[in-house]
């Protein structure tokens, strides 16, 4: 089954731990270090390092130096999409061998499901890109969604 990544995981936790440090400090944007949230959330300090820098490579989030140094949200929570954060940490999104056009499977030429699985994972990265960090920052509580009622007939074959 698709599964994220315990640092996509890592990422998704420590941007809505910034974005409601940010929200509560008003103006002041104060720095968080790798070392608090990690404590915070009781992640081994070198992955949540290894998790940020990721993260301020891809322009997702602002290092500062310093004593008083860390790290801060570069955007808006409402410019930052949640695909965003999982592919600064985990690369492109696969959801098969050949989810590149590299041709490297022995069966590209003759798969028959290639562009189908193609067509989902571009939907799962709209539904990852249109939700946005705001939107997992609130608070709200989770509401399923209504089933899809789904009926199975069998072949006569």
């Amino acid at each position: 089954m698709l599964r994220l990544s315990k640092k996509a995981d890592y990422a998704l936790m420590a941007m809505k731990h910034l974005a409601i440090k940010t929200e509560s400090a008003a103006a002041s944007r104060p720095s968080t270090s790798a070392r608090e949230i990690a404590e915070q959330y009781d992640i081994p300090i070198e992955l949540m390092a290894k998790v940020l820098q990721r993260l301020a490579r891809s322009g997702l989030l602002t290092s500062h130096q310093g004593t008083r140094g860390g790290y801060t949200l570069s955007k808006p929570t409402a410019a930052i999409s949640v695909g965003d954060i999982i592919q600064a940490n985990d690369g492109p999104l696969t959801v098969t061998a050949c989810s590149t056009e590299d041709e490297q499977c022995e069966q590209f030429t003759k798969c028959n499901v290639r562009d189908p699985l193609w067509r989902i994972k571009d939907r799962i990265l709209v539904a990852l890109s249109t939700c946005s960090l705001a939107e997992i920052t609130t608070e709200a509580p989770y509401e399923a969604p209504a089933a899809i009622p789904v009926s199975l007939t069998r072949s006569s074959r």
